[in-house]
């Protein structure tokens, strides 16, 4: 069975940093597309929206328009573990963090209409919140 928790979330000012984590079992991260999805308080599932991807067949990374240049993804196999590592925080950045990772090994980062995503049925985590305040 996959389990995806995530962890690091919390309080942070604008201008700040936090690093989330997402621990995996079930799976190994390193041969399978992993990336992060987030959802604004109050927001609709459907207005999610991917931030980050790597990808299993080339480790290339991907990211939303949003937070290029201020969040890094990577993946620990050691630890079969996803971080995003966030920086300049900014009030808008304020969500419920989502740990998604592929179900096949075949699956990958795309992009499409309504921005990134991971192609397939990916698992998903319970989600971390990330609160910046200005």
């Amino acid at each position: 069975q996959v389990q995806l928790v995530e962890s690091g979330g919390g309080l942070v000012q604008s201008g700040g940093s936090l690093r989330l984590s997402c621990a995996a079992s079930g799976l190994t991260v390193g041969d399978y597309t992993v990336g992060w999805v987030r959802q604004a308080p109050g927001a609709k599932p459907a207005e999610r929206e991917g931030i980050s991807c790597i990808s299993s067949i080339d480790g290339i990374t991907y990211y939303a328009d949003s937070v290029k240049g201020r969040f890094t993804i990577s993946k620990d196999s050691a630890k079969n573990t996803v971080y995003l590592q966030m920086n300049s925080l900014k009030t808008e950045d304020t969500a419920f963090y989502y740990c998604v990772a592929s179900g096949t090994r075949h699956d990958q980062c795309i992009m499409t209409s309504t921005g990134l995503r991971v192609s397939g049925a990916p698992y998903w985590g319970k989600g971390t919140l990330v609160t910046v305040f200005s």
